[in-house]
């Protein structure tokens, strides 16, 4: 059966992805507020065309707007763990890792009713250990990874990484996989972030991010037979006006292609049903 599936994603960070880069006065604050004004928008959107989404919340922001977040569970949109801050998990002990991704857990079982069965890591960058834990921990996916493009794949654990010599991989575990790519995410194209030691310059037409996209989405329908997109959008990125304009043109145009709106706990699902595991 020829099923192309797309997964509207959103890192609901508000200001803790700031802040974790050591952007803590006001400016940036206020620019991370903006997800409060965003996400009703996003919301009124998504339910104008009967999409199910998924959004990561650190469970700091959670603690911040559990409102909003109730409001984002009530609408019928899956809630994935997005660890407790903004810190990537490369910068953390395995201690710490493991403590925060259970204390996030927890807040969102305590806000949805059920354990998050999803994770992704803040800034796409895991630990050595990440997937071991979230092994340990029964979760069914993560998506931070990008070693397909419409393709889940199951993870594998142990890799043996050496600079100087070849790469040893490790064993395939139950974990799958919805792989993820800075090309299909809205932060680098859009925003403007300047610190110390770095510069986005950001702020792209918004016309020709949409034409990549949706080329991304016909590539798959026009090569596969099953496929699914992962887009990873920011509220108080995608939320400004012409880009939320510029998202409903990339649902349009998915629908166009008879796109098939999923959560990601559902993809992995159907995934894992595919490959009878």
């Amino acid at each position: 059966m020829t099923r192309h599936i797309a997964c509207l994603s959103f890192d609901f960070d508000a200001w803790s992805g700031l802040t974790a880069r050591g952007l803590t006065t006001p400016t940036p604050v206020s620019r991370g507020e903006f997800c409060a004004v965003a996400v009703p928008r996003i919301l009124k959107l998504l339910e104008r065309h009967a999409i199910p989404s998924t959004f990561f919340i650190p469970g700091i922001v959670i603690e911040t707007y559990p409102e909003l977040t109730r409001q984002i569970h009530d609408a019928g949109h899956e809630v994935g763990n997005h660890g407790w801050t903004h810190f990537p998990p490369s910068t953390l002990d395995p201690a710490d890792e493991e403590r925060d991704l259970l204390r996030s857990s927890d807040l969102i079982e305590t806000i949805t009713g059920r354990r998050p069965t999803g994770y992704r890591s803040a800034s796409f960058d895991l630990s050595p250990v990440t997937a071991q834990l979230l092994e340990k921990h029964g979760f069914l996916y993560e998506s931070s990874m990008m070693g397909h493009d419409h393709s889940p794949y199951y993870i594998r654990i142990g890799d043996k990484v050496d600079p100087k010599e070849r790469l040893v991989f490790g064993r395939e575990s139950d974990l799958v996989e919805l792989p993820v790519s800075w090309n299909l995410d809205d932060f680098p194209h859009f925003e403007f972030l300047r610190t110390p030691q770095q510069l986005m310059p950001g702020l792209q037409w918004a016309g020709g991010v949409l034409e990549n996209w949706v080329d991304d989405f016909r590539y798959m329908h026009q090569t596969e037979q099953w496929g699914a997109l992962i887009f990873t959008f920011h509220p108080y990125v995608i939320g400004r006006g012409h880009r939320m304009i510029m998202l409903e043109k990339l649902i349009n145009a998915l629908e166009g292609m008879g796109a098939i709106w999923q959560t990601m706990e559902a993809t992995a699902l159907e995934f894992k049903g595919r490959s009878r595991r």
